[in-house]
């Protein structure tokens, strides 16, 4: 069995009374990531641990924030292309593991909720997404609370 794994990489600006859009979900907050999409930075380093691991580039070169089309998208509508793309390669999720760093809110209560979304998006069990959140230690950007960062890693295998 051939399996590959991806890592993926993300960061946006937080912005007050702006919608705050994670792992598919709005959450209630003051503040909320801002950028060419709707910024759901968990959606976004799926989308680049996935394609990283098929060796399909990144988010940026499939989803240019220079196409109109994608200005104020859903990144769940990204996440859906991306595996459509991987599938259509052959590829099948075994599993995905993201780490969301932020000071506030605090994510835990919103976990599963992420979870049972990204599962429908993704067509996979939630136990194959593992979610987990912590902060910097008031340290950085993320600390001053200007902006959220998430990670990824993805572990894909071939099909067919």
């Amino acid at each position: 069995m051939k399996i590959r794994v991806g890592q993926g990489y993300d960061v946006h600006k937080l912005v007050e009374g702006h919608p705050f859009w994670l792992g598919g979900i709005q959450i209630p907050h003051t503040h909320g990531a801002y950028g060419h999409s709707d910024a759901d930075v968990v959606c976004h380093v799926l989308c680049d641990a996935l394609l990283g691991a098929a060796n399909m580039r990144n988010i940026g070169y499939h989803f240019s924030d220079k196409d109109p089309r994608w200005k104020g998208v859903d990144s769940k509508v990204l996440l859906a292309e991306v595996l459509r793309m991987i599938r259509e390669a052959g590829y099948e999720i075994s599993n995905v593991d993201v780490t969301v760093v932020l000071q506030e809110p605090k994510l835990n209560p919103h976990i599963p909720a992420m979870k049972t979304c990204l599962s429908g998006v993704m067509q996979i069990p939630e136990e194959d997404i593992s979610i987990k959140a912590t902060t910097s230690e008031h340290m950085g950007f993320v600390g001053r609370k200007e902006g959220i960062a998430a990670f990824c890693v993805a572990l894909i295998y071939k099909t067919s």
